[in-house]
């Protein structure tokens, strides 16, 4: 068997267990509240934990990533809409890095 074959199986076996495990260990509904509370935040946890090196590397410098994921961040907060949101972080980190490629 080939290494990319084999690595292919594993990686498959890991997922599957991964997904089957708790289907056999937990047969009843889950009624306590703070186990509620901790899987209803995990989705955004492991969201963020992806998203914010991405966002942070993508460009040619971290400053001008994180110049716009907190202009993101505070639009957002606000209650702006997606686009507005998207937009207004391209144009801060594209702003960023011209200024900083002027120095």
């Amino acid at each position: 068997m080939t290494y990319l074959a084999a690595s292919i199986l594993v990686m498959a076996l890991v997922t599957y267990a991964l997904r089957v495990v708790p289907l056999v260990l937990v047969r009843r509904r889950i009624t306590q509240p703070w186990v509620l509370s901790f899987l209803h935040y995990v989705p955004y946890a492991v969201l963020t934990a992806m998203t914010i090196p991405a966002i942070l590397f993508a460009t040619s410098m971290w400053l001008s990533g994180l110049v716009g994921l907190l202009v993101a961040i505070v639009l957002a907060v606000r209650g702006r809409s997606l686009m507005v949101v998207a937009i207004a972080a391209a144009t801060a980190v594209w702003l960023t890095e011209f200024v900083a490629g002027l120095v």
